[in-house]
């Protein structure tokens, strides 16, 4: 079953959970054992996602795990939200942290937003190996052109 337009506004990443309270808990936990529990924590709250749009064009390529992006444009608030899934938990977090971040922004806000600042402040690329590192560029590239295409519309 295809995802609702109420499906993808009621996603609680970016929403309920704010980049805020990842900032928040990156700076209280103390250690990365500690900071991946959280990322996987993050990405239990990833909302289903449809088994029919488990399909070659949904695909993230680039990813070294098996990742499906799906978008809904709202054209009442000018907004894009967007769910995305993993086979693979610890990408399942890192695609949470691009929820927070991402979600629920116009396209141009998406755009003008600074993922790789974000990705600095949390210290992830030097705690992550390099192919999930090209994964979680590939999933932004992947936003960033359907908020690209969804501005030019």
């Amino acid at each position: 079953m295809t995802a609702s337009a109420q499906e993808f506004i009621d996603n609680p990443l970016g929403k309920d959970t704010t980049l805020e309270d990842v900032l928040d808990g990156f700076e209280f936990l103390d250690d990365w054992e500690e900071r991946y529990a959280f990322i996987i924590d993050l990405g239990k709250q990833l909302p289903a996602f449809p088994d029919d749009e488990r399909t070659e064009e949904n695909y993230v390529h680039g990813c070294q795990s098996q990742v499906w992006l799906i978008h809904h444009y709202d054209e009442d608030s000018g907004k894009l939200f967007l769910l995305i899934d993993s086979d693979a938990i610890i990408v399942r977090g890192l695609a949470a942290i691009i929820l927070v971040a991402l979600n629920g922004k116009t396209p141009r806000d998406m755009l003008a937003t600074d993922i790789d600042e974000l990705f600095e402040q949390l210290d992830l690329f030097r705690h992550i190996s390099p192919t999930r590192g090209n994964g979680l560029r590939a999933m932004v590239g992947k936003i960033r052109d359907i908020a690209a295409e969804t501005e030019a519309a």
